[in-house]
């Protein structure tokens, strides 16, 4: 029930980011991808704690393609994206927001991935989960 929940929401998401992507004729786009500093490499959760992710906003353009400001993180584990999503309707501008870390199994090969204009992900980190 939880994973079809989360499944329904990235769609969701993911078909809003589409809506809005066109620009108008007249208006120039950058593609931005902003590097995620934290977590870092050999950074360690623990399910259910509440953490802050950064990423790097001073180099981001005057206009952002794909869903203009907003954005959403999801989790990934090892090569693969995941249907769980930590945070929506996030402003890229702001360059962090708190995630819950969430009950997945322990392991160090997890990463974020940020979308928004372009989607990025940040270096491999551990979770560790409740079911060790």
């Amino acid at each position: 029930m939880k994973f079809t929940a989360a499944l329904a929401t990235f769609a969701i998401g993911a078909l809003s980011q589409l809506a809005g992507a066109a620009p108008a004729a007249h208006e120039a786009r950058d593609i931005w991808t902003p590097q995620m500093t934290y977590p870092a490499n050999g950074t360690v959760w623990e399910s259910g704690k509440t953490y802050t992710v950064r990423w790097e906003t001073k180099d981001a353009p005057v206009n952002i393609t794909g869903g203009g400001n907003t954005g959403f993180i999801i989790l990934r584990s090892g090569d693969y994206e995941t249907p769980v999503i930590l945070a929506h309707d996030i402003h890229l501008r702001d360059g962090h927001v708190k995630v819950k870390a969430p009950d997945v199994f322990t392991a160090n090969d997890y990463s974020l991935v940020l979308f928004g204009d372009s989607g990025n992900w940040g270096p491999q980190f551990t979770i560790k989960g409740p079911v060790n």
